[in-house]
């Protein structure tokens, strides 16, 4: 059996594997807790205390008020 169908199936897999991670619809930036202010990736990156990654799935609703 040839190595070709088995390396073309391997880069066919890598391929649509990193299509999925790039286009998976995942907008994050970071974020300080306190204040929620966008602020540089970097202090996410190095794992700084008081900051958190946000992604783009949040939606904030305001709350309806049941009638009674």
């Amino acid at each position: 059996m040839s190595k070709t169908p088995s390396a073309v199936l391997a880069a066919a897999v890598l391929a649509a594997g990193l299509g999925m991670a790039g286009c998976g619809g995942e907008d994050r930036w970071c974020e300080h807790d306190a204040t929620d202010t966008r602020v540089s990736d970097s202090y996410c990156k190095k794992n700084t205390p008081g900051y958190e990654w946000e992604s783009g799935d949040h939606k904030k609703h305001k709350k309806k008020k049941k009638r009674s």
